[in-house]
């Protein structure tokens, strides 16, 4: 005897009908004064109203018009684009910005692939393809570099000023950008050294330099775009600004990073480390600092922070290690903070 179950019951369970609640679709609207089974109601969306079309009996206001908008609130003639689509983009000034994307789904016969080779270059003209491609460049390297929106922004301002006035031709779309974007991070101060936006970007130093100098010269970037508020040199990222990035990498105290500032100040003051590269410096400073008050971190892990060798790092340590007094305030040792007797003499073994 074969069951449909292979494990069947005695007596099936009896299964218990929930009772089903919905809308009763047979009440209607009538007209209490008319009572006629097929009223004549119209809808007045101009004044948002119900009204009896026999007697004009207002049966119910605040209408919502479910209708396609017409109308315009443009200050002038024309479309307006406040009612239709996604915000309109000022960078995007003058380039049509609703698009039409082809899906891929053809089934492998390739068609989808040339429709959309023939939309692309039907749509937008070469230069207006260059545009949407840097900035696409753009938005993306800012994302892997983990940087804001509004140096995103700032960088897409920058490549296109210089486009439109042909300020770079003949220069490769990677380096211009990569200009854009070390400007940018300058000009919102939060900067990027060469080295990080070279290995973000696979641009060699000497070609960023070129298109960053002549963006400079060309957008007059004196030194209050640059970032650089305490330095005495224009143009240059301080050690300083790199502090906060590398603390926060290093996982150091709050109190470590002002005290490194302050030092790397002193030390500028006396001409301690002079021509020495902005990140050299805070490597060494952080490096300092972290003996004087007791937060221990090798040089091996600054010096994979910061992007310089261990041995660069312990030079500047032992130029700041020669005028302890001078860079040590009184009130750190004092309080108990800094204490000089933890500076290491011989740096070789850390």
């Amino acid at each position: 005897m074969a069951y449909s179950q292979p494990f069947p019951l005695a007596q099936p369970l009896q299964k218990v009908q929930q009772p089903t609640y919905g809308p009763d679709l047979a009440v209607r609207l009538i007209c209490p004064n008319c009572n006629d089974p097929n009223p004549n109601i119209i809808e007045e969306f101009s004044s948002g109203d119900l009204v009896c079309g026999s007697c004009g009996l207002v049966l119910g206001d605040r209408v919502v018009d479910t209708r396609s908008e017409w109308r315009t609130f443009a200050n002038d003639e024309g479309d307006d684009p406040s009612r239709v689509g996604a915000a309109s983009d000022p960078l995007m000034d003058g380039i049509e910005q609703l698009d039409t994307v082809i899906s891929f789904r053809d089934g492998g016969s390739g068609i989808a692939r040339e429709l959309q080779r023939a939309a692309s270059r039907g749509s937008a003209s070469r230069s207006e393809r260059n545009l949407l491609q840097a900035f696409r460049d753009i938005s993306s390297w800012c994302d892997q570099f983990s940087l804001p929106k509004t140096i995103s922004d700032i960088a897409k301002q920058l490549y296109k000023r210089s486009d439109e006035e042909k300020l770079l031709r003949g220069k490769p779309l990677d380096a211009v950008i990569a200009a854009c974007i070390f400007i940018a991070c300058r000009q919102a101060h939060v900067p990027r050294t060469f080295r990080e936006i070279c290995n973000l970007t696979h641009v060699s130093k000497k070609v960023l330099g070129q298109c960053y100098k002549a963006l400079e010269q060309a957008f007059n970037l004196t030194p209050g775009a640059s970032a650089d508020r305490n330095n005495s040199t224009p143009g240059v990222t301080g050690p300083e600004d790199l502090l906060v990035r590398y603390c926060n990498h290093l996982d150091l105290p709050p109190n470590v990073q002002p005290i490194c500032s302050d030092i790397i100040v002193k030390a500028r003051e006396l001409g301690i480390a002079d021509g020495r590269s902005p990140v050299s410096i805070a490597g060494g400073a952080i490096y300092f600092t972290c003996h004087l008050l007791g937060k221990v971190k090798s040089a091996r892990e600054i010096s994979s922070v910061a992007g310089v060798s261990e041995g660069t790092i312990k030079l500047v340590y032992r130029l700041y290690f020669n005028v302890k007094e001078k860079l040590v305030k009184e009130d750190w040792l004092k309080d108990g903070r800094a204490k000089l007797e933890r500076l290491p003499m011989d740096t070789t073994s850390k």
